[in-house]
């Protein structure tokens, strides 16, 4: 039957992935009023709000769905969608049914309207429009622009736009976001229609000044859920489609566009300045790499003026003209050579791409560290093109640079490939017994040699040096784990220090590593053959935390 409805349990998976699939299984208790029509099924679900959630059922892909969530809201299928859908997979005879109904009175509807006079029809209309403001709204634009009436069109543009009526102190806070956009997307209909209604021109005019009015608006509102983002694409889309209809001087739509892409009100909009080239035509394009040539020589640190630059080079197969863009401003650390060395790449022009990858590491200066990708870039061509003692220099001077235990393993990787890692491992540890011997740690705790020795198997040389130097419970427990098989009692000693404070905590986390540690202590007294201590320390553990119920579960369950 899941067949009938167009989607089963595995098109719910797929469309919202593992993890939201599993929490929406947790949810159909929570949906309610589920509301079926003709391809398309609402309800609402119940989560930290309550979602208005809609299935549509014959897209061209399938299965389709949309929820008002902040998660939904970004364009994903969230859980409370698969909650729905599998609320409707439960009941699969109800919707074909009720699909079968909401066609038969969507028809007998139509055959209602179609047969009443035209005197009945204008008082059902003003009935509805006197109970409905939104209605209003859409139907009052619509007669001023079938009236030509542009002057009330833009002022009711201005007022569908006006934050004032949202903002109960001065902002439109999240909770009144969402109907302020939905007041503000009728602005944008308004626009589309002028266009339908052959006033292609006034409806460019209007799109601007909506566009300036939302750019002015947006920092009086909590747009986290992105609606205003939404109305700006939207509005961005009347304007080429308004464009197109109305072809407009080239030369005055190219200073437009330009002027637009480099203003801030392109944040809300988005318009790709090559969506408008079937516009613009030609000329009208030559006047945009002029005028985007200009602004950039002017400023080539600004954001828009680069991204114009860049997005112009890349459409004519530029890729000089790309580089040249980037060169004007690199960043120290050498990730813009990097970005230049990878485009080299894409055409096919690996001995270029090398040079600036090189000159990247060669221009960082000395109190700036060189990109880690660009240091991983470069080692992937010198291994590939046989320069393994290259390579080795240049993990050797990412070690120096930051001694970490990932720099560290990168160059054994490397030294290992070239033959030459037991002499680069002395050198290595040189610096980090200094660090070690100054109670210097890494950014997670415990000196980095202890981390390194270990990862090496130097499991005794890396004991030696947790004892001598502050290691943090992490690195005892990685040592504990290791040594265990050939030092049980030095690693029983470790976890009987590492438990006693978890016994003061609560909480399942805290019990999981309690339940972990002493099964690692069971295992180190039977290879001491102390059996009977261990029991004598388990049942003293039992009596004094008996009253931790979830922790005396777990070591049920382990046998404990």
């Amino acid at each position: 039957m899941a067949q009938d409805l167009g989607f089963d349990e595995d098109d719910l998976r797929a469309l919202a992935g593992p993890r939201s699939f599993g929490r929406g299984q947790n949810y159909p208790a929570a949906v309610t009023a589920v509301e079926v029509g003709d391809g398309w099924i609402t309800a609402t679900v119940h989560g930290t709000d309550a979602y208005q959630v809609e299935l549509a059922l014959d897209g061209p892909d399938g299965v389709a769905g949309e929820c008002d969530c902040p998660y939904g809201m970004e364009g994903n299928f969230c859980k409370h969608l698969v909650a729905l859908g599998l609320t409707v997979l439960a009941e699969p005879e109800a919707v074909p049914r009720q699909r079968g109904r909401a066609r038969t009175r969507a028809q007998e509807l139509d055959a209602w309207l179609a047969a009443l006079s035209r005197d009945e029809l204008l008082a059902l209309v003003r009935e509805q429009v006197a109970g409905d403001r939104q209605l209003a709204r859409r139907l009052e634009l619509r007669a001023a622009s079938a009236r030509g009436d542009l002057a009330e069109v833009r002022a009711r543009i201005r007022e569908l736009l006006d934050t004032a009526p949202f903002a109960r102190y001065g902002y439109v806070e999240y909770a009144d976001t969402h109907a302020y956009g939905e007041q503000a997307s009728q602005a944008v209909s308004a626009i589309a229609a002028l266009t339908a209604a052959g006033r292609a021109a006034d409806a460019i005019s209007l799109s601007r000044e909506a566009m300036r009015l939302l750019s002015d608006a947006q920092d009086a509102i909590d747009d986290s859920d992105g609606h205003l983002g939404r109305i700006g694409a939207a509005l961005a889309e009347a304007h080429l489609g308004a464009c197109r209809a109305a072809r407009p001087d080239s030369d005055e739509t190219a200073r437009w566009l330009v002027g637009h892409l480099l203003s801030d009100l392109d944040d809300l909009t988005g318009i790709d300045p090559l969506d408008y080239e079937d516009v613009l035509g030609a000329q009208g394009m030559l006047r945009v790499r002029e005028l985007t040539a200009a602004a950039w020589r002017r400023n080539r640190t600004g954001w828009g003026e680069k991204y114009l630059m860049e997005r112009l080079a890349k459409a004519e197969g530029d890729v000089d003209g790309w580089v040249a863009v980037h060169a004007a401003v690199l960043a120290p650390d050498g990730s813009t050579h990097l970005s230049v060395a990878r485009e080299l790449d894409t055409v096919g022009r690996a001995d270029e791409a090398l040079r600036w990858a090189e000159r990247g590491i060669e221009e960082t200066p000395d109190d700036v560290t060189s990109d880690i990708a660009l240091i991983d870039y470069l080692c992937d061509r010198y291994t590939r093109a046989d320069r393994l003692l290259d390579a080795v220099a240049l993990r050797r001077a990412q070690f120096a640079a930051r001694r970490s235990l990932a720099a560290y393993q990168q160059l054994r990787t490397a030294a290992r490939a070239a033959g030459c890692w037991q002499a680069e491992r002395e050198q290595a540890l040189v610096p980090l017994r200094a660090d070690a011997g100054q109670r210097q740690q890494s950014w997670y705790g415990g000196p980095v040699l202890v981390d390194a020795l270990l990862d090496d198997g130097d499991v005794d040389a890396a004991w030696r040096a947790a004892a001598e130097t502050r290691a943090h419970d992490r690195q005892w427990l990685a040592l504990a784990d290791r040594a265990r098989a050939v030092r049980p009692a030095d690693a029983l000693g470790v976890y009987l220090r590492l438990a006693g404070p978890l016994m003061k905590q609560t909480g399942n986390a805290v019990y999981e590593q309690l339940t972990g540690l002493l099964l690692s202590m069971r295992d180190c007294h039977h290879r001491l053959g102390t059996e009977d201590e261990f029991t004598a320390y388990l049942a003293a553990l039992r009596a004094g935390q008996k009253r931790k119920r979830n922790l005396m579960r777990l070591l049920d369950q382990h046998g404990l």
